[in-house]
């Protein structure tokens, strides 16, 4: 099991039914080097990795003729050769993933924007001045939301009941899916960049979305407006957004997901002004963890059972 930060794998699951025929290991370090990666898992039938933090390109796929049964946590995984993994005899399975943890972080990051939290709190614990900030209302102000599906939809009624204006916009989102959660089709990308109070991204990656808030999207919107971004990185162009950020040209920015991950020790992201960051835990919850590893316990016993489950690819 790769990438097991918090050493919670071998407690979020019952790991009893294939013990007999299963030894789990599992690292708590992330390794980056394909070399490093090949000679860690070269002894290894099962690999279970964790959402789409460690790619598995054909190059990696051919130096593990041991690797048999391949698990990622939620069904959809961009970083993973299929045809490599097929041609290798490697079969390749998912998990359930719930849409409720990213849609609950959004909120965290975009309430924790509107109200200061963070240098509130701190400014609290360290004996600094009592209220050094005037926040910002949600109520009334309006929401845009790129992106109405599972978790964007479901973004999109909760700043309904913070009485929020909510506008969405996709390149295929159609009024009346706008109209069946409660919001506005927005006629444009631009116009929702312009006039949004809160952007929050909710979009899948594909080359229509990969950069799609660029230099150019960031300048159109307001200097007291917040991003957040709580899906992809590559969707929001990383170097534009620090230099908006750097020099006061939106209020701030929310954001769960990076360009490298984990963070280098000197990446800027880490002193940036104005930017409330989180280490990718849109996912990272008790229940979905039980969900992940849950799962994967099922996919080891179909597929020792010759029936596998939750197939991708």
């Amino acid at each position: 099991m790769l990438d097991d930060f918090q050493n919670a794998a071998a407690q979020a699951a019952d790991w009893s039914p294939v013990a007999d025929r299963v030894e789990v290991v599992a690292f708590a370090d992330h390794l980056t080097d394909e070399d490093a990666l090949a000679a860690r898992l070269a002894d290894f039938d099962i690999v279970v990795t964790l959402r789409e933090r460690v790619p598995f390109p054909a190059s990696l796929i051919e130096r593990l003729p041991r690797l048999k049964l391949l698990i990622a946590s939620g069904m959809r995984n961009s970083v993973i050769d299929y045809a490599a993994a097929a041609k290798g005899g490697v079969t390749v399975c998912g998990t359930g993933s719930s849409p409720v943890p990213p849609v609950e972080l959004t909120w965290a990051l975009l309430l924790g924007l509107a109200r200061n939290l963070v240098e509130e709190n701190g400014a609290l614990r360290a004996g600094g001045p009592w209220q050094s900030s005037v926040g910002t209302d949600l109520h009334g102000r309006r929401l845009g939301v790129l992106g109405l599906g599972r978790i964007g939809g479901a973004v999109a009624r909760i700043g309904l009941a913070f009485g929020m204006e909510v506008t969405a916009w996709s390149q295929n989102l159609t009024a009346e899916r706008a109209d069946g959660i409660g919001a506005a089709l927005a006629p444009s990308l631009d116009d929702l960049l312009a006039t949004s109070d809160f952007v929050t991204v909710h979009l899948a990656l594909s080359d229509r979305t990969r950069g799609l808030v660029g230099a150019r999207e960031l300048a159109l919107l307001k200097p007291t407006a917040y991003l957040v971004n709580t899906s992809r990185a590559a969707i929001v162009d990383q170097d534009a957004l620090l230099a908006a950020l750097r020099e006061g040209r939106i209020a701030g920015a929310g954001v769960d997901v990076f360009d490298v991950e984990p963070l280098p020790a000197g990446h800027p992201v880490r002193t940036a002004p104005r930017l409330l960051a989180t280490p990718h835990l849109g996912y990272v919850t008790r229940d979905n963890y039980a969900t992940y590893y849950g799962q994967a316990v099922e996919d080891i016993q179909a597929y020792l059972a010759g029936s596998p489950v939750r197939l991708l690819g």
